[in-house]
């Protein structure tokens, strides 16, 4: 119970981090944090019944620089939402693409990978998507500069508490 995760938000409700309950708790009893939404269940001491956040949100306001998107896979699939670029499937095993491949002189940016589904990118092989007969579904671009913060996939599917909380990517 001490280990389910919890979205922990800045004071101007901005995601910051995931923590587990455990180190939530401990926030909420010292009064560093405020609990928005209750998770799943309560937890017994021998004199206090606590209930288990599922979001909470920090006091005082965090101030973090902005870090510089990097072109990783996660950022790619965050990008993209974990959805294959060019049949539509959203699905967890994802690959990456470079839509002029690498051998045809196209680069590793952003406005050349992109993601697929595992059929997709076998389909394509080492051809651009005009020579394969495949069309894209959105022109890869760089991530525009917002919050950072990306939640990992099987928390987009599990907590669904979150989402109001989490800003809306389109």
């Amino acid at each position: 119970m001490t280990n389910l995760p919890v979205l922990v938000l800045n004071q101007n409700y901005e995601p910051l981090n995931i923590c587990r309950a455990r180190r939530a708790l401990v926030l909420l009893y010292y009064g560093k944090a405020e609990m928005l939404e209750n998770g799943s269940g309560f937890i017994h001491s021998s004199t206090h019944t606590l209930p288990i956040p599922s979001v909470i949100r920090i006091i005082y306001m965090i101030k973090r620089p902005r870090p510089k998107r990097k072109l990783t896979r996660l950022e790619i699939f965050n990008r993209d939402k974990y959805t294959c670029q060019y049949c539509g499937k959203e699905i967890r095993q994802l690959t990456l693409d470079h839509v002029i491949p690498r051998y045809q002189n196209g680069q590793h940016t952003w406005e050349n990978v992109v993601t697929a589904c595992i059929s997709c990118n076998r389909h394509k092989a080492g051809r651009t998507p005009q020579q394969a007969g495949m069309k894209l579904l959105h022109v890869p671009a760089p991530p525009k500069d917002g919050n950072s913060f990306h939640i990992p996939y099987h928390y987009l599917q599990s907590q669904i508490e979150w989402k109001k909380y989490l800003p809306q990517k389109n």
